[in-house]
């Protein structure tokens, strides 16, 4: 049985939820999100409460319960309070920079890297090792998170390259000279 798929989700006086047949719109202060769901899932409304009611009991249907119940709940909190992944930029010369709207990273290669801004998605460069990705939408947030990391991952020798905020790199040992 479902423990995740049984919770019940809050809703804020600022959100509403309107459930169609096969997708849940979500609408609230900072933004819109809609989510196609399985037909074999329900989403009951509520006063200020939504419940997930799965339609069988086969490992496939609970799954799906679970999962509903988590994306729902994600679309509330991101309308409500958004979602931020914060990097830290390690290395000597590398940086960060916002070019207009897009984010200019230089970490090492001969060019500096621009990263297009993509819409729904919010840069921040508080100081040149640190980036923040913002948006309503958790899982374009930690998407785009990872491509970013993905320039240029961090290596286990010296630790440089682009790594989440709450990271950590396990270093190795360089090459060690006969005794």
């Amino acid at each position: 049985m479902s423990r995740v798929g049984k919770k019940v989700i809050n809703i804020p006086a600022n959100v509403t939820i309107e459930v169609e047949p096969n997708l849940v719109r979500v609408k609230g202060p900072k933004g819109e999100l809609t989510q196609a769901i399985h037909p074999a899932v329900e989403v009951l409304v509520k006063d200020n409460t939504a419940v997930v009611i799965r339609k069988g009991d086969e490992p496939y249907y609970r799954a799906i319960h679970g999962l509903t119940q988590r994306l729902i709940a994600n679309m509330v909190e991101g309308v409500s309070r958004g979602f931020s992944k914060t990097l830290e930029i390690v290395g000597v010369g590398y940086r960060a920079a916002m070019k207009g709207s897009d984010l200019e990273l230089s970490v090492g290669y001969s060019h500096p890297v621009v990263f297009k801004k993509i819409p729904g998605i919010d840069f921040e460069v508080p100081n040149p090792t640190t980036v923040v990705i913002k948006g309503i939408d958790k899982q374009l947030v930690g998407e785009v998170a990872a491509k970013i990391r993905a320039i240029r991952s961090p290596e286990p020798y010296k630790g440089k390259g682009i790594k989440y905020a709450d990271e950590f790199i396990k270093r190795k040992a360089g090459k060690v000279g006969k005794a």
